[in-house]
């Protein structure tokens, strides 16, 4: 399986990559990114955008991770649909009609919200599977980031390195609400290789 990863520089990007490069049947990840993803591995290749608006063919690929985001937090509108919609659409139109195509969405997302980025991703979300027969979205809830993957953030490290004592137990206490970063991404690992009986998974399918 030949894999393509958006976002792999990011902290849920870094997990999917990690664990692409770990999976015996994965023979080559294509990381696409604004900077360099500092990995080193045979499996490994990355192609160096600008503008992620403007994707080249990716028809050679036959699974797409979507991971790229931003917080909305101090965005209008316009700017964040154009990260999290016209860029994941841009990607969506560029793989193989057939691919499997899986969009990082989150919990909570719904086009009826109150929340300007919900209402956003629920559109993403369904021109994905509108337009691609295996587009998924995935909707994590809290992810706690595991083996030394970091977010690009530095008030949300600072809140993970605060609550990581905590989060093993909200784990275990309440597990439709907490994922973990191998484990997100093994789930979409799965679900390139054998699909899902829903199009849209909820955190608690990704455990």
């Amino acid at each position: 399986m030949k894999v393509v990863i958006f976002g792999a520089t990011g902290m849920v990007g870094q997990g999917v990559l990690r664990e692409s490069l770990l999976a015996s049947d994965v023979e080559e990840v294509l990381a696409v990114v604004r900077t360099p993803t500092d990995v080193r591995h045979p499996k490994l290749h990355e192609r160096r955008v600008d503008d992620f608006a403007q994707i080249d063919d990716l028809k050679a690929y036959d699974a797409c991770f979507y991971c790229l985001g931003v917080s909305s937090v101090g965005m209008d509108e316009a700017a964040y649909t154009e990260i999290s919609y016209t860029y994941p659409m841009a990607a969506a139109r560029a793989v193989d009609h057939d691919a499997c195509f899986v969009y990082v969405s989150g919990a909570g997302t719904s086009p009826s919200s109150r929340q300007m980025w919900a209402r956003v991703k629920a559109r993403t979300e369904q021109e994905i599977i509108d337009l691609l027969p295996n587009g998924y979205a995935v909707r994590p809830g809290i992810i706690q980031p595991t083996h030394g993957v970091r977010s690009k953030t530095r008030l949300y490290n600072a809140i993970y390195t605060a609550t990581a004592p905590l989060l093993p137990v909200l784990d275990r206490l309440a597990p439709g609400y907490v994922t973990t970063t191998d484990r997100l991404s093994r789930a979409m690992l799965q679900v390139a290789r054998v699909g899902f009986p829903r199009r849209i998974l909820e955190n608690r399918d990704l455990r």
